[in-house]
């Protein structure tokens, strides 16, 4: 009886023992490492946004959505709550690898919802990448960043590439409102770079002419030298996809122009904010912005303006917030795949599995339509549309009420 109750106690040791071990055993095989969260800790999300500035709104916008996307999943994930941690970006390349530094310095970090803006990702996106990290970004459209040849491993967007919207903006143009002649605006960034240039090559490859390039800074607020360079030989339009300060200016200085009176004016997704219209007032009246097309969503994006509406007083700031909450649910859903939790509530989650996992979206159904992500990170549902503003009021801005929408969708 002795031997039986002593073997029997051997037995029950050596399966607690094992059981311990068993605990502590996890060997992380991921090949850029592993994070692992304790018992009852949160899973730290990190974003990389714009939040001051003249284009502050756009991450506010963002940030607002990834705290409603958050609540949507009651702030846990796992059987732990979710903590959301960030930096403000501040739409530049500085702001981003000073964002990026900070952000990247924490190992408990798992993944990253930004940055909001193409040049900032420049110097952003190799820093968070080298730390190992995922980054979904709501709203950084530049054709580089999802180029086989160009991309940087852990990137990924729920936002279009604007190769595609540069030439639905071209084809808007040529066939739309019967241009042949183009001049262009950017200011040197990334993104209206890129979107200038292959809006040129596709007006061109439709019969159009592109009879001046011009460049201004994102902080100018004189715009008299390109614009008396646009004046001495009017296009049929003038298109400038900047951001909002120099979109503002751009447009109340062209309006002064008795030459440009017959100029078609056209912004892009950038100036799609109503602090644009703050600047520009009544200038922007009749001038036309391409953007995302809101009228092909669907229901649960209705019921999000709602939510967000009801949760910070006012309507969305920008086109990107649908972006936002998708890219936040796509990173959650990510986790919850390939997380190994431990009988204690351990998790572990391998950094490189995590990266593949965003990549293997298929078919997410999300506010913005349905996702699958490309290797490269290209996940949107691409759809554009081109509105024309209507009064120039802020006050007015409800783009995402297709009845009685300010600005309003006139194509297709």
């Amino acid at each position: 009886m002795r031997k039986i109750i002593l073997w029997g106690l051997v037995l029950t040791l050596s399966a607690s023992l094992f059981a311990c071990q068993g605990q502590k055993a996890y060997d992380c095989q991921d090949s850029i490492g592993c994070v692992e969260i304790a018992p009852d800790a949160p899973i730290r999300i990190a974003y990389a946004l714009v939040t001051s500035g003249s284009d502050g709104a756009i991450g506010t916008d963002a940030l607002r959505s990834i705290e409603l996307a958050l609540q949507s999943q009651g702030g846990t994930l796992l059987g732990h709550p979710i903590e959301l941690v960030g930096e403000d970006s501040g739409c530049t390349a500085a702001g981003g690898e000073i964002a990026a530094t900070a952000l990247a310095a924490d190992p408990t970090i798992v993944g990253v919802i930004g940055p909001n803006c193409s040049s900032e990702a420049t110097t952003a996106l190799p820093i968070l990448s080298q730390a190992g990290l995922v980054m979904i970004s709501p709203s950084t459209t530049g054709p580089s960043l999802t180029d086989p040849a160009t991309h940087i491993d852990g990137y990924a967007r729920t936002a279009h590439n604007d190769k595609v919207q540069a030439a639905f903006a071209a084809e808007f143009a040529y066939n739309f409102i019967g241009a042949r002649t183009a001049s262009t605006i950017n200011d040197g960034t990334i993104y209206t770079v890129q979107l200038v240039d292959y809006f040129n090559k596709r007006f061109i490859e439709l019969g159009g002419t592109v009879i001046y390039q011009g460049q201004v800074g994102p902080t100018d607020t004189d715009m008299s030298a390109a614009l008396t360079q646009v004046a001495a030989n009017p296009p049929d339009i003038l298109f400038y996809p900047v951001f909002t300060a120099a979109g503002g200016q751009i447009t109340l200085q062209a309006r002064t122009l008795p030459a440009l009176d017959e100029t078609n004016l056209m912004g892009s997704d950038g100036m799609f904010i109503p602090d644009f219209l703050g600047i520009a007032g009544t200038s922007a009246a009749g001038m036309y912005l391409s953007s995302p097309d809101f009228t092909t969503f669907g229901q649960p994006y209705q019921d999000f303006l709602v939510s967000y509406e009801a949760a910070y007083g006012e309507k969305p700031l920008t086109v990107y917030h649908g972006q936002a909450y998708d890219a936040t649910l796509i990173l959650l859903a990510a986790i919850e795949k390939i997380a190994v939790v431990d009988a204690d509530g351990t998790l572990h989650i391998g950094r490189q599995e995590l990266r593949d996992a965003v990549y293997a979206t298929r078919n997410y159904e999300g506010l913005t339509g349905r996702l699958t992500c490309t290797s490269a990170g290209d996940c949107a549902n691409v759809r554009i549309a081109v509105y024309q503003v209507i009064s120039g009021d802020p006050a007015r801005w409800n783009p995402g009420n297709a009845a009685n929408s300010d600005p309003k969708k006139i194509y297709p």
